[in-house]
């Protein structure tokens, strides 16, 4: 299938400050020199914002990675993940038609998105609220037919309620994803035969539950989301996470966002190192998010540090869990702590 960019294009294009300090936060995770390899997260993340990806997205995070244009455009255009035209501004509805699915009715959920949607793939519903597409293996077979909506599966689908969930959708409602023929997950149809007892006490499993209480079925990333296992947090049900990960971030803290810095100033940054719990990694991180000097860490109000640590992917709970904040206030005041002075004598 040829893709080409879209005819009408925007003029211009900027992520919002929240997203762009995400994405330097993720162009800092690369050595120097293989930025390039942020292409894909940046590209999904400019899609989140416009719902599509347009030219003037592509010029931008190829500038921002140091790469020519036409490598964004070839990335951009290999993966059909990546929407080169408008779409609706609710959702885009992509309907699974590989062999099960197809088997199994996707025919028929396609003829519901031609008259319920718009009568071709990729165009705008009248209201201007949705699109649909047909698209290759998703892979829940086990649950087909099925199609994706944004970014959550709804399963098990009939005729019916796929009209049901599409009207919903338009009516600004998020409906409950996942099985829709009251399975709890891909069990058999008949029921469990093996951990039948597993899920006795729970109405969804933990993707559904997710999914459901922060709205993800059609929510578009802003950048300021708290992590996913912030948003599963106090929902009855334990995230499986390694014994090595980090815990999640208190849930119940609101997040704002500290004051951040374009550049270090005066005489260079700080080293973040010093900081008991930060390595080369995290001050990265850091640092990509606008985070140089010990007396911005020092200052952090419990708010801005439930902001931070949303943003710290993968090292959730560390700020608190070894006192960046104490440690970062006794840095910029005193010039030392135990650490640093340890970290300092191992370096020398």
């Amino acid at each position: 299938m040829l893709r080409r960019l879209y005819h009408e294009q925007p003029e211009s294009f900027a992520f919002t400050p929240a997203n762009l300090a995400w994405a330097q936060s993720i162009i800092a995770k690369y050595p120097e020199g293989r930025q390039a390899s942020a292409v894909i997260p940046l590209l999904w993340r400019a899609q989140e914002q416009e719902g599509w990806v347009t030219k003037p997205a592509i010029e931008e995070i190829g500038r921002m990675l140091g790469m020519a244009y036409i490598r964004v455009l070839e990335v951009a255009t290999f993966y059909f993940m990546f929407q080169l035209q408008p779409t609706g501004s609710v959702a885009v509805v992509q309907v699974c038609g590989t062999t099960t699915c197809m088997l199994c009715g996707s025919g028929d959920l396609i003829r519901v998105c031609k008259e319920k949607i718009a009568a071709h793939p990729h165009e705008i519903s009248a209201d201007g609220k949705l699109c649909w597409e047909e698209v290759e293996c998703l892979g829940a077979c086990s649950n087909a037919p099925m199609a994706q909506i944004g970014k959550d599966f709804y399963e098990d689908l009939t005729p019916e309620r796929f009209g049901e969930i599409i009207d919903a959708l338009r009516a600004g409602e998020v409906p409950r994803p996942g099985p829709q023929n009251g399975r709890f997950s891909s069990e058999p149809l008949g029921g469990p035969v093996a951990l039948a007892e597993g899920h006795r006490d729970l109405d969804m499993n933990a993707s559904v539950t997710l999914a459901t209480r922060i709205g993800d079925t059609v929510k578009r990333i802003t950048g300021d989301e708290p992590a996913a296992r912030t948003a599963i947090a106090g929902v009855g049900l334990r995230p499986r996470i390694s014994p090595t990960a980090e815990s999640a971030p208190t849930p119940d803290v609101a997040q704002v966002a500290p004051q951040t810095l374009a550049a270090p100033i005066g005489e260079g940054a700080d080293d973040l190192k010093l900081i008991k719990g930060i390595g080369p990694e995290l001050e990265r991180m850091l640092n990509g998010l606008g985070f140089h000097h010990f007396a911005q860490l020092g200052s952090w109000t419990p708010e801005q540090v439930a902001w931070v640590d949303a943003h710290l992917e993968g090292f959730h709970g560390r700020i608190e869990r070894e006192g960046w904040v104490e440690q970062a206030r006794q840095l910029a005041e005193e010039g030392e702590t135990p650490h640093s002075d340890k970290k300092i004598q191992r370096d020398e």
